[in-house]
């Protein structure tokens, strides 16, 4: 049995475009792997601990088996108890919108605390090397406008760009993306059929995932 970490970084829950569609796949997944378990994550919702001075001072100490004060430990084992549940899921969703053609605070936030050197990534001889492998992740993508490859606003889309980046540099090499778009700037009935199209697709992902 498998576990999903399912993670939605929309405020707007089931009026989200990127979480209906997620949704979907969520459902048609279970429908085809019913012994598996989903756990899901929202972003807006959990406490997710403030990255601040003492999560930094801790971030630099304990790698070399530096004291930390109680303030640090503290903080720091909020920040370990999201990369433990980050790794312990064997497959990874996520909704996510586009804001300002890139991603939400939250989701920058979370994943700043789930980033971390030794935990998901380490340094070697040959470079940076990912520590999470062999997982696959499904990122589920809304925007209101339409930024298609090869067109004149390819290079506004940052919220693919970085995304997916950030978690080959983890380590996954399989990630496989639904985009929908445009929910906004084409008006409804491009919006509609946009939707359509990525919850059906959605649902064939599901079956084989």
């Amino acid at each position: 049995m498998a576990t999903v970490l399912y993670i939605q970084a929309s405020p707007r829950g089931g009026r989200s475009k990127s979480i209906q569609v997620a949704d979907a796949f969520i459902n048609a997944y279970i429908t085809h792997h019913p012994g598996d378990t989903v756990e899901k994550l929202n972003l807006f919702e959990a406490d997710l601990p403030v990255f601040g001075a003492d999560a930094a001072a801790a971030k630099f100490k304990i790698p070399r088996n530096q004291p930390v004060n109680p303030a640090e430990q503290q903080v720091w084992s909020q920040v370990e108890a999201f990369i433990d549940q980050f790794k312990a899921a064997d497959k990874y969703v996520l909704a996510t919108p586009m804001w300002n053609f890139s991603i939400p605070y939250r989701l920058k936030h979370y994943l700043d605390i789930i980033v971390q050197p030794r935990y998901t990534f380490t340094v070697t001889e040959n470079g940076y090397e990912g520590l999470v492998t062999g997982k696959p992740l499904l990122a589920v993508y809304a925007r209101g406008g339409a930024y298609p490859p090869g067109s004149a606003v390819e290079g506004y889309d940052m919220q693919i760009r970085y995304v997916e980046h950030i978690f080959g540099f983890m380590g996954f090499t399989t990630i496989q993306r639904l985009v929908v778009e445009p929910t906004q700037n084409q008006g409804e009935q491009a919006a509609q059929k946009a939707i359509e199209a990525a919850l059906a697709n959605a649902r064939i992902l599901a079956e084989n995932f």
